[in-house]
């Protein structure tokens, strides 16, 4: 309840400073690899603590200061796929606090922070889509770092970047902490 009561705030206060700027709307494109102790990976072989990563998320930006913007970022292509083709959950929605070394209408630099919650249900990792173990559901806070370079378009501003996470996972069903780490190449498109 407090964590929702703080993400409205932060919500609300982001929404009242955007007099000046717009809210921003975008899809964006992540891609890599992590370490996984805990969850099975579809696209590794059963004992493999890890594999590729990939999403596809829609963002939605708050300008937050001059140059400073509130992303909400919500995963969009992994959950659904999960959910369809494996009977898992794997989602984790952000908030990412990012800051622009450039004015609006010119390329440069762009930094950001975020937190979010993991949320995991489906077999470990030394499950396979063929034989799944016994699933079970966890969930954790999830942490990022993300770096990149904005270029403005006419109707579409694109940024590729670098993105490093971590997530603990805990859950009463299963006798370890998961520990999941990891980092990808992001396309963030904005429009």
């Amino acid at each position: 309840m407090k964590k929702g009561i703080l993400i409205l705030f932060i919500l609300l206060t982001a929404s009242l400073s955007a007099q000046e700027r717009d809210i921003r709307y975008g899809l964006h494109l992540m891609m890599g690899g992590r370490y996984d102790n805990m969850r099975m990976c579809v696209g590794s072989p059963p004992g493999v603590k890890g594999g590729p990563i990939m999403d596809i998320y829609f963002d939605v930006r708050f300008p937050v200061g001059d140059q400073d913007y509130l992303a909400v970022n919500l995963p969009v292509a992994r959950p659904i796929l999960f959910a369809a083709a494996f009977n898992m959950l794997q989602f984790e929605p952000q908030l990412t606090y990012e800051h622009y070394f450039s004015e609006d209408g010119e390329p440069g630099a762009v930094v950001g922070a975020g937190i979010g919650l993991s949320f995991h249900y489906g077999p470990d990792f030394n499950s396979s889509k063929e034989d799944p173990g016994e699933s079970f559901f966890a969930m954790g806070p999830y942490f990022s770092a993300s770096a990149g370079w904005q270029f403005d378009g006419d109707k579409v501003d694109w940024m590729p970047g670098i993105k490093a996470f971590y997530s603990p996972l805990f859950s009463g069903e299963y006798p370890e902490t998961g520990q999941v780490a990891g980092a990808a190449l992001e396309l963030h498109s904005t429009f």
